[in-house]
Protein backbone atom coordinates (compact mmCIF):
# COMPACT_ATOMS: atom_id res chain seq x y z
CA UNK A 1 0.00 0.00 0.00
CA UNK A 2 1.72 3.29 -1.18
CA UNK A 3 0.40 6.83 -1.23
CA UNK A 4 -1.00 9.40 1.08
CA UNK A 5 -4.65 8.49 0.28
CA UNK A 6 -7.27 8.26 3.19
CA UNK A 7 -9.26 5.15 3.44
CA UNK A 8 -13.03 5.52 4.43
CA UNK A 9 -14.55 2.18 5.57
CA UNK A 10 -18.47 2.31 5.45
CA UNK A 11 -20.16 -0.43 7.52
CA UNK A 12 -24.17 -1.86 6.96
CA UNK A 13 -27.15 -1.69 8.44
CA UNK A 14 -27.50 -2.08 12.31
CA UNK A 15 -23.82 -2.56 12.02
CA UNK A 16 -20.41 -0.92 13.22
CA UNK A 17 -17.02 -0.10 13.63
CA UNK A 18 -17.10 -3.69 15.27
CA UNK A 19 -17.83 -5.38 12.35
CA UNK A 20 -15.24 -8.30 11.36
CA UNK A 21 -15.18 -6.92 8.30
CA UNK A 22 -14.02 -3.22 9.81
CA UNK A 23 -11.81 -4.86 12.28
CA UNK A 24 -9.61 -6.74 9.64
CA UNK A 25 -9.11 -3.72 7.74
CA UNK A 26 -8.23 -1.84 11.01
CA UNK A 27 -5.59 -4.74 11.48
CA UNK A 28 -4.38 -4.47 7.77
CA UNK A 29 -4.14 -0.90 8.52
CA UNK A 30 -2.28 -1.07 11.42
CA UNK A 31 -0.21 -3.44 10.09
CA UNK A 32 1.06 -0.80 7.52
CA UNK A 33 1.55 1.69 9.73
CA UNK A 34 -1.26 3.56 8.24
CA UNK A 35 -3.83 3.23 10.72
CA UNK A 36 -4.06 6.97 11.20
CA UNK A 37 -5.03 6.82 7.45
CA UNK A 38 -8.31 5.13 8.39
CA UNK A 39 -11.88 6.83 8.95
CA UNK A 40 -14.51 3.91 10.49
CA UNK A 41 -17.31 6.01 11.68
CA UNK A 42 -20.12 4.74 13.99
CA UNK A 43 -22.92 5.87 10.93
CA UNK A 44 -26.85 7.09 12.41
CA UNK A 45 -29.72 5.70 11.18
CA UNK A 46 -30.39 8.51 9.07
CA UNK A 47 -28.82 8.48 5.54
CA UNK A 48 -29.01 11.97 5.08
CA UNK A 49 -27.42 12.64 8.97
CA UNK A 50 -25.05 9.59 7.83
CA UNK A 51 -23.27 11.17 4.93
CA UNK A 52 -23.43 14.84 6.28
CA UNK A 53 -21.34 13.22 8.79
CA UNK A 54 -18.99 11.47 6.59
CA UNK A 55 -18.53 14.63 4.53
CA UNK A 56 -17.82 16.29 7.50
CA UNK A 57 -15.10 13.59 8.53
CA UNK A 58 -13.40 13.72 5.13
CA UNK A 59 -13.43 17.96 4.80
CA UNK A 60 -11.85 17.39 8.79
CA UNK A 61 -9.47 14.78 7.40
CA UNK A 62 -8.75 17.16 4.17
CA UNK A 63 -9.44 13.51 2.32
CA UNK A 64 -11.88 15.15 -0.66
CA UNK A 65 -10.64 14.41 -4.11
CA UNK A 66 -9.58 11.42 -6.31
CA UNK A 67 -5.80 11.05 -5.20
CA UNK A 68 -7.29 11.49 -1.45
CA UNK A 69 -9.59 9.27 -0.93
CA UNK A 70 -10.37 5.74 -1.25
CA UNK A 71 -13.85 4.07 0.12
CA UNK A 72 -14.79 0.58 1.45
CA UNK A 73 -17.97 -0.17 1.68
CA UNK A 74 -19.91 -2.74 3.00
CA UNK A 75 -23.91 -3.51 2.12
CA UNK A 76 -25.69 -0.48 2.65
CA UNK A 77 -22.17 1.02 3.15
CA UNK A 78 -22.05 0.05 -0.38
CA UNK A 79 -24.62 1.53 -1.57
CA UNK A 80 -23.46 5.04 0.28
CA UNK A 81 -19.91 4.52 -0.84
CA UNK A 82 -21.38 4.92 -4.55
CA UNK A 83 -22.98 7.84 -3.99
CA UNK A 84 -19.80 8.97 -2.23
CA UNK A 85 -17.26 7.73 -4.97
CA UNK A 86 -19.70 9.92 -7.81
CA UNK A 87 -19.45 13.08 -5.70
CA UNK A 88 -15.51 12.35 -4.92
CA UNK A 89 -14.55 10.97 -8.17
CA UNK A 90 -12.16 8.47 -6.06
CA UNK A 91 -12.09 5.02 -5.80
CA UNK A 92 -14.37 2.59 -4.29
CA UNK A 93 -14.40 -1.10 -3.34
CA UNK A 94 -17.73 -2.07 -2.45
CA UNK A 95 -18.44 -5.82 -0.89
CA UNK A 96 -21.93 -7.33 -1.40
CA UNK A 97 -23.40 -3.51 -1.65
CA UNK A 98 -26.68 -2.80 -1.84
CA UNK A 99 -27.62 -2.15 -4.80
CA UNK A 100 -31.48 -0.50 -4.01
CA UNK A 101 -32.35 -1.01 -0.62
CA UNK A 102 -35.28 1.39 -0.68
CA UNK A 103 -37.48 -2.17 -0.72
CA UNK A 104 -35.43 -4.12 1.71
CA UNK A 105 -35.31 -1.73 4.13
CA UNK A 106 -38.93 -0.76 4.14
CA UNK A 107 -39.64 -3.79 6.26
CA UNK A 108 -37.40 -2.56 9.00
CA UNK A 109 -38.65 1.04 9.14
CA UNK A 110 -39.71 0.69 13.01
CA UNK A 111 -38.14 -0.11 16.10
CA UNK A 112 -34.98 -2.50 15.82
CA UNK A 113 -31.65 -3.46 17.39
CA UNK A 114 -27.73 -2.96 16.50
CA UNK A 115 -25.56 -6.08 16.02
CA UNK A 116 -22.86 -5.72 18.27
CA UNK A 117 -24.56 -4.10 21.30
CA UNK A 118 -28.10 -5.27 21.08
CA UNK A 119 -29.70 -1.05 21.99
CA UNK A 120 -32.61 -0.46 20.25
CA UNK A 121 -32.94 2.32 17.64
CA UNK A 122 -35.53 3.71 15.12
CA UNK A 123 -35.04 3.25 11.58
CA UNK A 124 -37.69 6.00 10.52
CA UNK A 125 -39.84 5.86 7.32
CA UNK A 126 -38.63 9.48 5.83
CA UNK A 127 -35.14 7.34 6.00
CA UNK A 128 -36.65 5.77 2.56
CA UNK A 129 -37.34 8.85 1.24
CA UNK A 130 -33.34 9.85 2.32
CA UNK A 131 -32.13 6.73 0.44
CA UNK A 132 -33.79 7.41 -2.40
CA UNK A 133 -31.95 10.80 -2.41
CA UNK A 134 -28.32 9.29 -2.70
CA UNK A 135 -29.51 6.52 -5.24
CA UNK A 136 -26.73 6.39 -8.10
CA UNK A 137 -28.81 5.30 -11.36
CA UNK A 138 -25.87 4.40 -13.31
CA UNK A 139 -22.19 5.03 -12.40
CA UNK A 140 -19.59 6.93 -14.60
CA UNK A 141 -15.84 5.56 -14.53
CA UNK A 142 -16.19 2.06 -13.94
CA UNK A 143 -12.69 1.45 -13.60
CA UNK A 144 -12.53 3.27 -10.24
CA UNK A 145 -14.97 0.53 -9.03
CA UNK A 146 -13.76 -2.84 -7.35
CA UNK A 147 -16.85 -5.27 -6.81
CA UNK A 148 -16.12 -7.75 -4.39
CA UNK A 149 -19.35 -10.24 -4.72
CA UNK A 150 -20.43 -13.63 -3.36
CA UNK A 151 -23.23 -16.08 -5.08
CA UNK A 152 -24.02 -17.31 -1.85
CA UNK A 153 -25.21 -14.17 0.16
CA UNK A 154 -28.42 -14.90 1.66
CA UNK A 155 -29.52 -11.34 1.81
CA UNK A 156 -28.85 -9.81 -1.39
CA UNK A 157 -28.85 -11.20 -5.00
CA UNK A 158 -25.06 -11.05 -6.26
CA UNK A 159 -26.43 -10.66 -9.87
CA UNK A 160 -27.44 -7.41 -9.14
CA UNK A 161 -24.43 -5.85 -8.32
CA UNK A 162 -22.69 -7.89 -11.12
CA UNK A 163 -24.85 -5.91 -13.44
CA UNK A 164 -25.40 -2.41 -11.96
CA UNK A 165 -20.91 -2.55 -11.25
CA UNK A 166 -20.77 -3.40 -15.20
CA UNK A 167 -17.56 -2.66 -16.84
CA UNK A 168 -16.04 -2.64 -12.94
CA UNK A 169 -13.34 -4.24 -11.99
CA UNK A 170 -15.23 -7.61 -10.21
CA UNK A 171 -14.50 -10.56 -8.28
CA UNK A 172 -17.08 -12.75 -7.73
CA UNK A 173 -16.87 -15.18 -5.06
CA UNK A 174 -18.33 -19.09 -5.71
CA UNK A 175 -20.75 -19.47 -2.69
CA UNK A 176 -19.67 -17.87 1.01
CA UNK A 177 -22.09 -15.45 2.31
CA UNK A 178 -23.67 -11.87 2.99
CA UNK A 179 -20.69 -11.43 5.61
CA UNK A 180 -18.25 -12.70 3.49
CA UNK A 181 -17.21 -14.63 6.27
CA UNK A 182 -13.83 -15.45 4.55
CA UNK A 183 -12.52 -11.87 4.41
CA UNK A 184 -9.18 -11.96 5.67
CA UNK A 185 -8.55 -14.20 2.38
CA UNK A 186 -9.73 -10.76 0.37
CA UNK A 187 -8.89 -7.81 2.40
CA UNK A 188 -5.62 -7.94 0.65
CA UNK A 189 -6.98 -7.79 -2.88
CA UNK A 190 -9.45 -4.70 -1.50
CA UNK A 191 -7.15 -2.78 0.19
CA UNK A 192 -4.46 -3.31 -3.16
CA UNK A 193 -7.74 -1.47 -5.72
CA UNK A 194 -8.07 1.30 -3.29
CA UNK A 195 -5.20 2.24 -2.03
CA UNK A 196 -2.07 0.80 -3.84
CA UNK A 197 -1.03 1.00 -7.51
CA UNK A 198 -3.52 -1.35 -8.90
CA UNK A 199 -4.28 -0.86 -12.47
CA UNK A 200 -7.99 -0.99 -12.42
CA UNK A 201 -9.74 -4.04 -14.52
CA UNK A 202 -12.31 -1.68 -16.56
CA UNK A 203 -14.89 -3.47 -19.03
CA UNK A 204 -11.78 -5.97 -19.60
CA UNK A 205 -11.95 -7.60 -16.05
CA UNK A 206 -13.46 -11.24 -15.77
CA UNK A 207 -17.06 -10.88 -13.82
CA UNK A 208 -16.75 -14.92 -12.82
CA UNK A 209 -12.98 -14.46 -11.49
Amino acid sequence: MSGTRHLLYLHGFRSSPRSFKARVVQQRMAAAGRAGDLICPQLPPSPKAAMDLVLTLVERHAAQGENALAIVGSSLGGFYATWLAERFGCRAALINPAVDPLQDLDQHVGVTTAWHTGEPFEFKREYIDELAALKVGTITRPERYFLLAATGDEVLDYRDMVAHYRGAHQHVIQGSDHAVSEFEQYVDEVLAFCLGDHQQGGAGSDPAR
